[in-house]
């Protein structure tokens, strides 16, 4: 068995691996690239595999950049099954469609652009056929049972924690007469997150290839970013400011409404209005609610109580444009939570050039931001950012709440890793920036004596004999 690494090596997003036996091959994720002009290169084709003779696509949940490149592997040719378990189905089916009409819209000014200054037009890389067509192809795999998804080879999926429908994946292969059993992480969820079960790990493989975003640090924990991000809002209530919040569709926002919904219950916040302006996020909660099954225990309660459904349905909706823009003629405080959770599209970029100018203002940052994103700026406090070609002068007040995030911090990850370390598996650390690898392998080493693997983008690694 060998597994080629064609995204998610040197950087966070892009995911896609290539596993090689001598019976077959398949994909592990398909996903895009995010944060500037590299990126948006590397998302102009699919990994390069024979699409035409791939025996399946697996994935290990719906974000775009596991899933944002499937579309391409249609158009190369891709004509097999997807697997991925029901929610993410669901949820990559929303989320490509979403993708679809954002890619065809820049297209278009594109493309106008080069008309009028009299150079060819560019022709699409993908269209909605290519994006139905991958959505008819997806089947669903269970939890936890053995799955056959090529000639020779099964998976078994355990519950991530990341976001709804989100697994690890153990990939089983017979070769010569001998199992082999490759782990793929997937993205880890930290413990404790409301909504989704925590992470499930595995107990034994021969090699895992494990994600590493926060490798290098722990977030503040939970109860204290709810501290701070309390005090965040009372003074900007203070303030008579807007809190903006950029949030990834799925998974950060369900999170975000779940923890305001806490707060107005049980902290005695003071009551002020909550716009949610984002067509995928209203569409994503609404596939959130219609599955219990996969809650934790708290949510559940909730969920049998009805609270969950009716304080959400007290949420204004913008769903149209013109509701959106609506939100910039309220006055006094007000939360709005908006995507796209790395500011790199979307309509928090409309908030942000309405707001950013304005020192009563707050921008609370939630997730990972990459390099080359406008949320990467921010964070790292630069004073002027360019929105549409317009200098805006950053006088908001801007925070970073590491413990809203959906992926593990280090000691969550080298928990994880405890449940299946007496296996002695080789360890390949994928999806971090290189800092965070180095850092994660130093301890993977120091706590059990692991010596871990950094491979680059490209790389190939071969499961011994």
């Amino acid at each position: 068995m060998k597994i080629t690494l064609y995204g998610a090596a040197s950087g966070v997003t892009g995911s896609a691996y290539h596993v090689q036996t001598n019976e077959a091959n398949i994909l592990i994720d398909c996903g895009m690239f995010q944060g500037g002009k590299e990126a948006d290169e590397l998302n102009r084709s699919a990994p390069p595999v024979d699409f035409k003779q791939l025996d399946s696509i697996v994935l290990t949940h719906a974000h775009l950049d596991h899933c944002g490149r499937l579309p391409l592997a249609i158009r190369a040719g891709y004509n097999n099954a997807i697997y991925a378990t029901p929610a993410t189905i669901e949820i990559a089916s929303l989320i490509l469609r979403d993708s679809l009409k954002v890619y065809t819209s820049d297209l278009e000014k594109l493309n106008r652009m080069l008309q009028r200054q009299g150079k060819k037009k560019v022709e699409p890389l993908y269209d909605k056929e290519d994006v139905e067509k991958a959505i008819l192809q997806m089947e669903s795999i269970p939890y936890q049972q053995p799955y056959m998804v090529a000639p020779g080879i099964r998976v078994v999926a355990h519950e991530a924690g990341h976001i709804l429908g989100s697994v690890s994946l153990k990939v089983i292969a017979m070769e010569d007469g001998m199992e082999k059993s490759v782990v793929f992480s997937g993205d880890i969820g930290a413990r404790g997150m409301p909504i989704v079960n925590d992470p499930e790990p595995f107990t034994d493989a021969d090699m895992i290839f494990m994600e590493s975003t926060y490798g290098d640090r722990d977030h503040k924990s939970l109860n204290a970013t709810l501290e701070e991000a309390r005090a965040i809002i009372l003074q900007t209530i203070g303030s008579n400011g807007k809190i903006l919040v950029p949030s990834f569709a799925v998974g950060r926002t369900q999170d975000l409404l779940y923890y305001m919904d806490e707060a107005f219950h049980k902290e005695n916040m003071p009551s002020f209005p909550i716009y949610l302006d984002s067509p995928m996020a209203i569409q994503a909660t609404k596939i959130y609610l219609q599955h219990p099954e996969l809650y934790d225990e708290e949510t559940q309660v909730m969920n049998l109580r009805g609270q969950f459904r009716k304080d959400l349905a007290k949420v204004h909706l913008a769903e149209t444009p013109d509701q959106s823009k609506a939100i910039n003629e309220v006055t006094g405080t007000c939360m709005i939570i908006a995507g796209s959770g790395m500011c790199t599209a979307g309509r928090i970029i409309h908030h942000l050039r309405h707001n950013l100018w304005r020192p009563e203002t707050s921008v609370v940052i939630v997730g990972y931001q990459a390099h080359g994103t406008l949320g990467r700026q921010l964070v790292e406090g630069a004073e002027y950012v360019k929105i549409w070609g317009e200098t805006i002068a950053v006088k908001a007040k801007i925070y970073s709440l590491g413990g809203f995030s959906a992926h593990a911090g280090q000691s969550d990850l080298l928990n994880w890793f405890g449940a299946i370390a007496p296996s002695k598996p080789r360890v390949i650390l994928i999806h971090g920036e290189d800092k965070a690898r180095a850092a994660l392998a130093e301890k993977l080493k120091l706590d059990y004596g692991v010596t871990a693997e950094i491979p680059a983008f490209g790389e190939t690694i071969e499961i011994a004999k």
